[in-house]
């Protein structure tokens, strides 16, 4: 093996770096890092150059077959697979034929009701209960809410920017004006937080891309921080930064869960049934569906369709018994 090769990232840190490099998310990239690893698993650590199309149908028929995945987990397997393919190892596989599919079942969206909504919120509290209200009240997806920047609130448009959001694409939705002045207190707790990091030699950020070597300081700027960082510090893998990371998702999925127990809502609710109840209150009170649309980040209008057969619109039908 001459120099060169031995040099070489291993496969899996290939993947990471390829899909950092166009930007994937990190979800997204540990996501597929993790189905090709479970592809060479499952064909006894046979290196993926030395397998086509028949290894990867096995593959992925075998998680319909014998494991009984979703239709769009199947999906998510086979793209990590191709994407290895065609953008690691450079091989083209063909077409592949005759993969077992596993059934697509399209369920609708759980939605609360504006009286369930307001049930819940009795039972949140504190920076959980800020964070919901931007899901509810703007339409956001929990990460997009944890990895908003204090920079793109907009109090004066009462607007927030959503940056690199599903399908690495910006967007604008609505800052909620009644919890302005609770976000606005949170935010000045944030910001003698940070002055006191930074007093400690600490408060620098990561920043996306390569905002770093453009801007060198930008990562100890007020703005940069997340507006709901995480308690602790942690030391990031990448650039050995000690830094603030933002609250982890699951302390909020968490808080929802006991909120929703309390409130004594039978539906299996979590964070992003906010981001559909807020989808679904806007088109009950008439707001148009290619706004409603914007708001969402929704590439297509027929996602956000999805909205109306929850309300069972355009039906016309009463019940005989009422």
């Amino acid at each position: 093996m001459n120099t060169a090769e031995q040099n070489k990232p291993k496969l899996l840190d290939q993947v990471r770096l390829t899909m950092r490099a166009a930007h994937y998310s990190k979800s997204t990239e540990e996501s597929y890092a993790n189905w090709i690893k479970r592809f060479i698993f499952f064909h006894n650590k046979c290196h993926p150059k030395e397998m086509g199309a028949e290894e990867i149908k096995a593959f992925i028929s075998s998680l319909a077959v014998d494991q009984h995945v979703s239709a769009s987990t199947q999906n998510q397997a086979l793209q990590a697979i191709l994407y290895l393919y065609k953008n690691i190892l450079k091989k083209e596989i063909g077409w592949i034929n005759d993969i077992k599919r596993a059934a697509r079942i399209k369920h609708l969206p759980v939605v609360f009701s504006k009286k369930e909504v307001i049930k819940i919120f009795d039972y949140l509290s504190g920076t959980s209960k800020l964070i919901i209200a931007l899901l509810y009240g703007g339409g956001l997806r929990l990460t997009e809410a944890l990895k908003l920047r204090i920079k793109d609130i907009d109090f004066d448009y009462q607007q927030i920017l959503v940056r690199d959001g599903k399908g690495e694409k910006d967007r604008h939705t609505v800052l909620p004006a009644s919890i302005i002045p609770e976000l606005k207190q949170h935010l000045n707790r944030v910001y003698l937080q940070h002055k006191a990091d930074l007093k400690k030699g600490k408060g620098e950020t990561i920043l996306p891309y390569a905002l770093k070597k453009k801007y060198p300081n930008a990562g100890k700027e007020f703005g940069w921080q997340y507006a709901f960082p995480a308690d602790k510090f942690i030391k990031d893998k990448e650039t050995g930064l000690i830094t603030r990371w933002h609250i982890h998702e699951s302390t909020i999925q968490r808080a929802v869960k006991e909120a929703i127990k309390k409130a004594g809502i039978l539906k299996p609710g979590s964070p992003h049934t906010f981001r559909h109840s807020f989808a679904t209150h806007l088109l009950e009170n008439g707001n148009d569906i290619r706004t409603i649309q914007e708001l969402l980040g929704h590439q297509s209008v027929k996602t956000t369709m999805v909205y109306t057969h929850v309300l069972n619109r355009g039906l016309g039908v009463k019940s005989p018994l009422d």
